[in-house]
């Protein structure tokens, strides 16, 4: 099992049992107990578990957001084939605003060297569009959340209500035509509310899992989306009611 893979699999079992052992650890991923033990203190580092003689309790309650961190170093290669649809879909001189989260940070990558006006709703997006030298880059106010580093508050909800955007790009923490896009933050979730509203056009990025996932806070109807940029193996009974309430679905 590869590096992401384990810590993946090591953080949904203790997450799902509360506390693990080492020893039954291993045995779930295969890898040594001494390879556990590294990748519980890296876990424990991320704010994920907490570690303890011989093994981990989860840190993390059902329906909390998994860390920034875990969450980058996850389906790395699908997140930049989203990235590059979505880049495709922007034509040079539009205004963007580019939402939160590791998907749009991968579009973000996408975007750098364009001739475009962009605000991202992320330092980390702000840090790698900083150095384009065509890129027009608008940075709201607001407050950043620890790790994450979205910005929240009434300061970027005012910078957005200032602006009106070609197009939004809004990353999600589930999405289905049952109970639109939804967030896992109720700060994030005004934020991507305020974005949507800001837009002339608005593109939903998620991989494929999301698609038949609910969060607690809800941002918008499916209605409100034009388009949903998703994995090929996304589920076609997703699929189809999203296609169904008008709104385009591209898999990549």
């Amino acid at each position: 099992m590869a590096g992401t893979d384990r810590l993946k699999a090591i953080t949904e079992a203790v997450r799902a049992a509360g506390r693990m052992g080492v020893t039954e650890l291993a045995a779930l991923t295969g890898a040594s107990e001494m390879t556990v033990r590294r990748d519980l203190e890296t876990l424990a580092g991320q704010g994920v578990l907490e570690r303890y003689r011989g093994g981990a309790r989860s840190l993390l309650l059902r329906g909390d957001e998994p860390p920034f961190a875990l969450r980058a170093q996850e389906g790395g290669e699908a997140k930049r084939r989203i990235a590059a649809e979505v880049a495709a879909l922007v034509a040079d001189g539009e205004s963007v605003v580019l939402d939160s989260g590791t998907t749009c940070l991968e579009v973000a990558r996408a975007l750098e060297g364009r001739r475009l006006t962009v605000m991202p709703l992320s330092l980390h997006a702000v840090n790698a569009l900083a150095a384009g030298p065509e890129l027009t880059l608008l940075v709201p106010g607001g407050r950043p959340r620890p790790g994450e580093l979205a910005l929240t508050g009434p300061l970027t909800e005012a910078s957005l209500a200032a602006l009106r955007f070609d197009t939004a790009v809004i990353g999600c923490c589930g999405l289905n035509a049952a109970n639109g896009l939804t967030a896992y933050d109720l700060e994030d979730a005004a934020v991507k509310r305020a974005a949507i509203a800001s837009a002339r056009r608005v593109i939903a990025v998620a991989e494929a899992a999301k698609l038949s996932r609910t969060a607690l806070a809800f941002v918008a109807p499916a209605t409100a989306l034009h388009a949903v940029v998703t994995e090929e193996s996304a589920p076609p009974e997703e699929i189809a009611p999203l296609a169904a309430a008008g709104v385009t679905v591209r898999t990549v």
